[in-house]
């Protein structure tokens, strides 16, 4: 298929409300719900695989990576490092960086929406009021004003919202959830206001102040045997839709004192966090040795009894570098194993998105199905450039076959109810432009 700057008309995917929403109106008091309640950031649950052909709608962001995308009512919010976007179908160019919304029928870039935003926007969350969202990264002003990696927005314009504060967070935050009235914070920083939090920490959904009941005391750093390390850090998180279970992934090999390695999962009530039995060395191992941290994107099943992990790290029989991997919450004890793996043979995979059809996943990989290949097709491997499917029960790669120009990676996947966003640092999807951002619907 030729490449154009935007192509033909194609198939609309219809447009409900998100699952976000939905849950969002059942919280609309700010601060009424204790942690416990749902969840506001899960993947909508789908009956049947996305379709392949994006919708010609999308607006294109011209330079950059598009790191995270969200949708509340019938806005869908694009954040990453771009600075340019323009609209489908027009040649103006806009500047509006790192942050900006869009109709969701239409794809039309929202001009009234105009935060301001000094770095990187590398995280997403919808407020319990339906009107607001939380925004993390690398910035440390929105507005003119300080924000330390972390602040409250409006929907509509993008101004702050008043009242919602955050203490100092020392580093860049890389994923966000809400969970009752805690906000749950993942990323690089080792303090908080000052106070000893590395990697993962919690500020009320209000207010912004810490809230010092989530405190696992992660500890490292990892480190390979060329003496390569890395800082404790979370690289990903997710929280089940009943908002009982957290899992989360990065740098670190102890939790709350307890060996850890890349992986572990915590367990939410009205009191806090604390860590859960369940544990798997599978982690353990070291990938290439420049990569002390190969963990890169965790999503829970919507029905919350299992999730799924990818990761980079180079092609090494008996380990899980470069693989998709499922597994079971179940009982929570130790030694888990997962209940498949899907190897690309020695690509870096970095996002995902269980649907419980199936298993996204984005990345620079070219093949799925090929825990023989090292740097090459083995047996049995197939081609899936960018972006593939998993049946979640199987483990192996679904026909869906969209293509996607691989660069660095697809970073999002993003699944609403009415299909999958793509973004990425590429501008090619299904042989068509689509730069940075693309749109699967369901058929």
């Amino acid at each position: 298929m030729t490449i154009s700057p935007d192509h033909p008309p194609g198939r609309r995917g219809r447009r409900r409300r998100h699952t976000a929403v939905a849950v969002a109106a059942t919280l609309a008091v700010a601060g009424a719900a204790l942690p416990g309640s749902p969840a506001l950031a899960v993947n909508a649950a789908h009956t049947t695989v996305v379709g392949t052909n994006p919708v010609d709608w999308t607006p294109h962001a011209l330079d950059g990576t598009v790191h995270r995308i969200l949708q509340i009512g019938n806005r869908v919010y694009v954040a990453g490092t771009f600075t340019k976007v323009r609209n489908a179908g027009q040649s103006a160019q806009l500047a509006m960086p790192r942050l900006v919304a869009l109709d969701a029928t239409t794809g039309r870039i929202d001009t009234t929406f105009r935060p301001q935003v000094n770095g990187a926007v590398k995280a997403l969350a919808a407020a319990p009021d339906g009107r607001s969202l939380y925004i993390g990264g690398a910035f440390t002003t929105v507005n003119g004003t300080a924000a330390s990696r972390l602040a409250r927005i409006d929907a509509a314009t993008g101004a702050r919202v008043a009242g919602f504060t955050t203490p100092v967070l020392n580093n860049q935050v890389n994923d966000v959830r809400l969970v009752g009235n805690r906000l749950i914070v993942g990323g690089a920083f080792q303090t908080v206001g000052g106070v000893t939090r590395r990697a993962l920490a919690a500020v009320n959904a209000t207010t912004g102040a810490a809230d010092a009941s989530v405190n696992l005391n992660l500890a490292g750093p990892r480190r390979t045997t060329s003496g390569a390390t890395a800082p404790v850090k979370v690289e990903a998180l997710d929280v089940s839709a009943d908002g009982t279970r957290l899992v989360f992934a990065g740098g670190f090999s102890s939790v709350a004192g307890v060996a850890r390695h890349q992986l572990a999962v915590a367990d939410l009530s009205a009191s806090g966090a604390t860590l859960s039995g369940w544990a798997t060395d599978r982690y353990q191992p070291q990938c290439a040795r420049t990569m002390p941290v190969y963990m890169r994107g965790v999503d829970i099943s919507p029905d919350g009894t299992w999730f799924a992990v990818v990761t980079t790290g180079g092609p090494f029989p008996g380990t899980l570098c470069d693989t998709a991997a499922r597994f079971e919450f179940g009982t929570a004890t130790g030694g888990k194993q997962p209940t498949w793996a899907n190897y690309t043979g020695g690509d870096t995979l970095l996002s995902v998105a269980v649907t419980g059809a199936a298993v996204y996943v984005g990345g620079h990989q070219r093949w799925l199905d090929n825990p023989q290949g090292r740097n090459s097709a083995g047996p049995g491997a197939v081609a899936r450039p960018g972006i593939g499917a998993i049946h979640p029960s199987t483990g192996r790669a679904l026909p869906w076959n969209p293509t996607k120009d691989r660069g660095v990676g697809t970073q999002e996947l993003y699944a609403t109810d009415s299909g999958l966003w793509v973004g990425s640092d590429t501008v090619t999807v299904a042989g068509e432009y689509h730069a940075r951002l693309a749109f699967l619907p369901l058929p």
